[in-house]
């Protein structure tokens, strides 16, 4: 499994929800008060963020997708501050405002960076407050491509099941951030994501995976869902789906600081994903590493597409390059056990050429994963006489390692690959040049596995045995004048 960047640009989503807004107050917390056991803070710094289902438009619109918000908030400041800053990140907002409750405001004092106490101003919406949200939701479908539905157990969110309703009526998927202790209410939903505390106490404590998953699939078949995502911290997080193998992924944060907002971060990069129009593992897959990236910051925050695109890169360029067979073997094996489809040329490659280039870019399309096996220099003799190879083994295997196209460079003495083919057992292998499908050294035994074949040309007058005889003309050309 090998996902790409979506283009995020193309989704458009609507996120209804709990709307709230995120107070950070950060100072020195030098000494102790003398009236009470506790900290003394001496506030420098104020920041507002939006939060709850405000956290995840501001997500979604961060990484370049449109994100259009319905929710409640009250009649006050607070909430004139919330749109504005949401607007200003390019957020649409479609708020109802309350006329006798105050827009739900999360306030933390943070002292060196450490989190010493949060107080919460808030009061419970009741159906009065959400009257006519559904209709806001219901005007606003036709444009979305998914619903979102970010439920912070507020009572701002309102009729779940007619809002599931409504999107299943529209024919996108609906993704829900689940609360409380009743997930009957989210029974029609394409997608759920609790955490694994959440999971639990709806479905009991689990002793193991085995354990998980069916209860899993038993939430599934129960609420008539498609899937259930649970993210469970330093364990990861665990995709279930009926008729299909659980999907397992570890957690990615080399550091966790601090986990406020991490769910946000989940379904927003998992819903926007989809909107973009990939799988739902994939788009699980950059759930996961977005998450890994939030948590190594402070308080809500949004990854951006060019952070993400960094992070995706890494991740995708981890375990490339010049391996040795033990190396490749492990490589092959973790690779096919997630799916991914392997692709194995071989060849000398002495002098690489845009012949090369193209033909390696063409065999990689056909997997998820491109191994180059490289003759080493005394096979390369034996095969093109003396004077070959014009480069040596090191600088050949440095070459094709440097190119996009390639994953794995392995060198091998033989005459043919065909140790090679039998250790790592190939989806498909591929020949470049002149040869027809009988004459693919390898091909019968590749076959014998169920394996395919595939012959690909070069570009026309590309080869390194015409380079090197036009380097020898030339040579003897300036000799004589």
């Amino acid at each position: 499994m090998k996902p790409t960047m979506p283009a995020f640009q193309d989704a458009r989503l609507l996120v209804a929800g709990d709307v709230m807004l995120d107070r950070y107050w950060h100072g020195k917390a030098s000494r102790i008060s003398p009236e009470a056991p506790v900290p003394v803070v001496r506030v420098g710094k104020r920041e507002d963020r939006p939060g709850g289902a405000g956290n995840v438009a501001l997500n979604i619109a961060a990484l370049g997708s449109a994100a259009t918000l319905v929710g409640v908030v009250g009649a006050d400041d607070t909430a004139d501050e919330l749109r504005s800053r949401l607007e200003a990140a390019g957020v649409y907002c479609e708020f109802l405002r309350s006329p006798d409750k105050p827009t739900i405001t999360k306030l933390r004092v943070i002292g060196h960076q450490q989190q010493l106490i949060r107080l919460d101003f808030e009061q419970r919406f009741n159906a009065a407050d959400t009257e006519g949200l559904a209709g806001k939701v219901a005007g606003l479908l036709a444009e979305a491509q998914v619903l979102l539905l970010s439920d912070y157990d507020k009572g701002g969110i309102g009729d779940v099941g007619e809002l599931i309703a409504l999107g299943r009526k529209q024919g996108i998927p609906v993704i829900v951030d689940p609360k409380g202790n009743d997930f009957s209410r989210y029974r029609g939903a394409t997608l759920i994501t609790p955490n694994l505390a959440e999971f639990e106490a709806i479905m009991g404590p689990s002793d193991n995976e085995t354990e998980l998953v069916a209860k899993g699939e038993e939430l599934i078949k129960r609420l008539e869902l498609e899937a259930v995502l649970i993210t469970r911290g330093e364990l990861g997080m665990t995709l279930i789906r009926p008729n299909a193998p659980e999907l397992h992924l570890p957690a990615r944060a080399q550091e966790v600081y601090d986990v406020t907002g991490a769910g946000d971060t989940v379904i927003s990069v998992l819903s926007a994903a989809l909107a973009a129009g990939e799988k739902l593992t994939d788009a699980v897959v950059l759930a996961n590493l977005a998450a890994g990236l939030v948590v190594g910051k402070l308080g809500t925050a949004a990854i951006s597409a060019p952070e993400l695109r960094r992070a995706l890169i890494e991740e995708q360029d981890s375990g490339r390059g010049i391996m040795s067979a033990s190396q490749l073997h492990i490589a092959v094996q973790d690779a096919r056990d997630h799916g991914e489809r392997i692709v194995f040329t071989n060849g000398c490659f002495d002098i690489i050429h845009a012949g090369h280039v193209g033909y390696l870019d063409e065999a990689r399309k056909l997997g998820d994963r491109l191994i180059v096996a490289v003759n080493d220099d005394a096979s390369v003799r034996k095969l093109k006489g003396p004077g070959r190879p014009i480069n040596p083994l090191d600088r050949r295997l440095r070459v094709l390692a440097g190119l996009g196209a390639v994953d794995w460079v392995v060198s091998f003495s033989e005459d043919t690959p065909e140790d090679l083919l039998r250790d790592l057992r190939p989806d498909v292998l591929v020949k470049g040049g002149d040869y027809t499908l009988d004459e693919v050294v390898g091909g019968e035994l590749v076959k014998s596995w169920g394996g395919e074949v595939q012959v690909l040309a070069f570009i026309d007058d590309c080869s390194t045995s015409a380079i090197v005889e036009k380097m020898r003309q030339a040579d003897g050309d300036t000799s004589t004048d």
